[in-house]
């Protein structure tokens, strides 16, 4: 049964998408480390409270980490419990502290805790990938401030920007994702112990006659796992935390979408002034050996889809999560919560590799911008032509008019005439010189305060990260 290989249906995230150390962390092995690490923290607490003994405590401390997953599975293909069935491959490895495994809990009480802290793990791994994808940002942000190119507004040539600053769009996207998973990390909570319903009254049974209250029990084992649990809770946590955590992997796969978007478009060859990086060896295309296709912000794209439909189941497990609870959540979270996380794990360590070495072709920046720019610099001389007395709605006509028959040249092969139809129309050259009107069709410096307001993101980024 745990005899996987490439011969029978395997996920692709077992090898394919996603980090070694995100796979352990949802790994069965570890859910069944983290079992039997509450399943102690549980006895030792019991053990305070004099209701169990230190050699039975002892017990199970010394079979912790004896994780046998070949007979745990054996004895769950007979009894259908995958927990009870760690209870018992524990308690065969424990002759003296068997008996107490699981005293007075029920399932969740192991399960939402360990999950739990799994969520808390695999969002410390996209944390740390989402600082080292910003500080990659900043860097390239800093470096490409003042490189002027064409910006574009639905997808026709626009006004000027920089590089620096269409890299800043994407990363104060970054940093409000960064922020809000660090919010969420700080908040995970388990269901920490109260029973089938929440009301905690298998530890009031429990602990009658004893020193400890059912909370003074929670209170040292969830101190014993370093993790705070919700004060409220049914016989799960609320699963409005699970829809919290994968809302925001979503947020992150968001802004990686649109990030990748704009490489495959600024890679294409009507544009070409980006390229993800493209090993010597590496081939595009069966068909066509001459193909560079932009597969890794390709593939950032068709995962971020994937993520982008998980909140939703999310969502539903959260709210049909009926009365003090239903089973409907429990099969789907055993794909839903790794998958989200390997996914999102991929596409960050994608997207640090494009950003690492996205190649920037300055001539192709360039000419873009001589192509396409002075139709966007029209607007320094119809201001500076309204500015001299110039009637700005005529003006306006009078651009358009002659922008109109540029683009026209331009479609047939020939070279831009703007410059010289406007230089040469008396309308706009009675308020400005035909000197001036060519000094103004130079678009390179129409680029406001970009270099300074892009700088200033970096410098948050690095702040925030520091």
């Amino acid at each position: 049964m745990t005899d996987f290989n490439h011969s029978t249906y395997i996920s692709p995230y077992t090898w394919r998408y996603g980090s070694e150390a995100m796979r352990r962390v949802w790994s069965l092995e570890t859910q069944r480390k983290l079992w039997r690490r509450i399943w102690l923290a549980l006895a030792e607490a019991q053990q305070q409270a004099g209701l169990v003994r230190a050699d039975q405590v002892a017990d199970l401390r010394a079979h912790v980490d004896d994780i046998d997953i070949a007979r745990a599975l054996e004895i769950e293909a007979e009894i259908h419990h995958d927990l009870m069935a760690e209870v018992r491959t524990y308690a065969e490895q424990c002759p003296v502290g068997g008996g107490i495994i699981h005293l007075g809990a029920t399932s969740m009480d192991v399960e939402d805790n360990a999950d739990a802290l799994r969520l808390r793990d695999a969002l410390d791994l996209i944390v740390a990938s989402v600082r080292d994808l910003l500080r990659i940002l900043a860097d390239r942000i800093e470096a490409e401030a003042d490189r002027v190119c064409m910006a574009f507004t639905h997808l026709q040539p626009a006004e000027p920007t920089t590089v620096g600053y269409r890299l800043a769009n994407y990363a104060q996207d970054l940093l409000a994702d960064y922020t809000d998973l660090v919010r969420i990390r700080a908040g995970i909570r388990g269901k920490g112990f109260k029973g089938a319903v929440g009301t905690g009254a298998s530890y009031a049974e429990l602990l009658r006659g004893t020193a400890l209250t059912p909370a003074d029990l929670e209170a040292r084992i969830m101190q014993a796992l370093s993790l705070d649990a919700f004060t409220i809770a049914h016989q799960t946590y609320p699963r409005r935390q699970d829809w919290a955590v994968v809302n925001a992997l979503a947020s992150v796969a968001m802004t990686g979408y649109r990030l990748a978007f704009d490489v495959r478009l600024l890679q294409s060859p009507p544009f070409g002034e980006w390229a993800e990086p493209f090993g010597a060896k590496q081939v595009g295309s069966s068909a066509m050996p001459f193909k560079r296709n932009p597969i890794n912000a390709e593939n950032v794209d068709s995962l971020a889809r994937l993520v982008a439909a998980l909140p939703r189941v999310a969502w539903d497990n959260a709210a049909h999560h009926l009365l003090e609870r239903t089973l409907d959540d429990s099969g789907n979270r055993r794909s839903l919560l790794p998958e989200a996380f390997l996914v999102t794990d991929e596409i960050l360590r994608r997207l640090n590799r494009i950003v690492s070495n996205l190649r920037i072709d300055a001539s192709a920046v360039a000419h873009n911008l001589q192509r396409y720019g002075t139709f966007a610099a029209t607007e320094r001389v119809l201001m500076e032509a309204a500015r001299h007395g110039g009637d700005r709605q005529e003006l306006h006509e009078v651009i358009r008019e002659h922008s109109l028959a540029a683009w026209d040249a331009l479609r047939a092969g020939q070279p831009n005439p703007l410059p010289d139809l406007l230089a040469s129309d008396d309308r706009i050259t009675r308020h400005v010189d035909p000197a001036a009107v060519r000094d103004l069709l130079d678009a390179s410096g129409h680029i406001g305060d970009a270099p300074d307001r892009a700088r200033r993101l970096a410098t948050s980024i690095h702040s925030a990260l520091a």
